[in-house]
């Protein structure tokens, strides 16, 4: 066995090749799966301002 990768045999490249391609397929799938799919985007929520109050005798504008 070689201690550096650059003296490294064949087949040592061809299984870093193989784990790195696995880890990254693990990788994107658990995030393809971590989404939270119960959450509708499509959903909107409208809230309506109340209406402001009328005082009587009130004289001056109301400030917003």
């Amino acid at each position: 066995m070689h201690p550096t990768i650059h003296r490294a045999g064949r087949t040592t490249h061809l299984k870093i090749a193989l784990v790195s391609l696995a880890a990254a397929i693990v990788v994107v799938a658990v995030g393809f799966n971590a989404r939270n799919s119960t959450f509708d985007t499509t959903a909107t929520a409208v809230v309506k301002p109340a209406p402001t109050p009328a005082y009587a005798g009130q004289e001056r504008a109301t400030v917003r």
